[in-house]
């Protein structure tokens, strides 16, 4: 859905949308809009596809919940810096202009 909406808008730039530029015409959508059946064809279609998107999110969100809980196993607090603190810094990736 994202991909058809992003090559059928017009573009600022180039006044055309990127399907226009790639194919030279315009996308044809075999929908005819004054048929009942189809909007409710289409209805549907949409209904279940923001069902399947809102499964995907609550598994995506699972997923970063459980890699959050993974990576803080080992994480430790940072050290607070404090003006004046002294400290060792290696030179070995520094590179020096003469």
């Amino acid at each position: 859905m994202a991909e058809f909406a992003i090559n059928n808008k017009t573009h600022l730039t180039t006044k055309i949308s990127p399907f226009i530029a790639n194919y030279g015409r315009e996308l044809r959508m075999k929908i005819d809009i004054r048929r009942k059946e189809k909007i409710e064809k289409t209805t549907k279609f949409a209904e279940k596809m923001k069902k399947v998107q809102e499964k995907a999110g609550v598994a995506l969100k699972r997923t970063l919940e459980k890699m959050k809980k993974q990576a803080d196993r080992r994480r430790k607090e940072a050290e607070v810096w404090k003006v004046g603190n002294k400290m060792i810094l290696s030179i070995k990736y520094l590179v020096f202009k003469e």
